[in-house]
């Protein structure tokens, strides 16, 4: 009867173990999504953010070189 008792009772330790062990592995895992979906957003933030910085130094090199031809009307045919 004490094999049985003894065996009953490793048995539960077993399966608290087990159940302990599903529920951190649930926790780690929807930690892991949430960080992915975190990184997921900054990155098409800082997607957004780069697409808008080219943009504008695409137009800050267009009126630069618009504003060198406009300066060059200017000059004396013998210097252009």
């Amino acid at each position: 009867m004490e094999d049985q008792s003894r065996v009953e009772t490793l048995l539960e330790e077993i399966r608290d173990t087990q159940r302990e062990s599903l529920a951190e592995y649930k926790r780690v895992t929807t930690q892991s999504l949430e960080l992915q979906q975190k990184a997921v957003n900054r990155q098409e933030q800082l997607g957004k953010t780069y697409r808008i910085a080219l943009i504008a130094s695409a137009l800050l090199v267009i009126g630069i070189i618009v504003l060198i031809f406009y300066v060059l009307q200017f000059l004396p045919t013998r210097y252009r």
